[in-house]
């Protein structure tokens, strides 16, 4: 595939090894002539080793095949974490630096989550879009500040921290987009 064809989350081969693509920067020069160059940063699979890769947008990188089950978040075996295959209820365990920052959007019983395989091997997980977090620490709102949108802090269940709109309180469950980290509704 052409590197302009590449998307954040596809696994191609690079110097005889695979990585996955988690962030593409495209730039394109200014006057005549100028190339369009793409930026990727890769993690290797499996090993999570980063990986900066500057490729002009002709250039070549080879799609590696793997195959995503749809699978469900079980539980945590030390630090390692445990889908479970929604089909055959096969287990793919999938190690804390393998998971990385999308360990703190992982709730109990998670669904909608993809395991992806290389070789009869879970090498990396896709979270859906949003996921319903309960906010465990946020300061109270404060009386007369409706007029304005001022965010908040709060910390989720989970451990990580975002900006929450004034009204969100404790005990709510709020949905936190898996991409950005951010703030993406109340949950019901």
């Amino acid at each position: 595939m052409k590197a302009y064809d590449v998307k954040k989350g596809n696994v191609v081969e690079h110097n005889n090894a695979v990585y996955q693509i988690r962030d593409i920067e495209r730039s394109s020069p200014q006057g005549r002539g100028g190339n369009v160059k793409y930026r990727f940063t890769m993690y290797s699979v499996p090993g999570g080793v980063k990986l900066d890769v500057s490729m002009g947008a002709e250039d070549e990188l080879k799609e590696v095949e793997l195959s995503r089950r749809q699978a469900t978040f079980s539980y945590k075996d030390g630090d390692a974490f445990v889908f479970l295959d929604d089909e055959d209820y096969t287990p793919y365990t999938l190690d804390a630096d393998v998971v990385g920052d999308a360990a703190g959007f992982i709730v109990d019983e998670l669904s909608g989550c993809y395991v992806q395989i290389i070789d009869d091997q879970p090498v990396a997980v896709q979270l859906p879009q949003n996921v319903a977090i309960e906010v465990i620490d946020t300061p109270p709102e404060l009386k007369g500040g409706t007029a304005t949108k001022r965010p908040k802090p709060a910390k989720l269940s989970t451990g990580i921290e975002i900006m929450v709109p004034e009204y969100i309180g404790n005990g709510e469950k709020v949905l936190v987009n898996t991409a950005t980290g951010e703030f993406a509704g109340r949950a019901d």
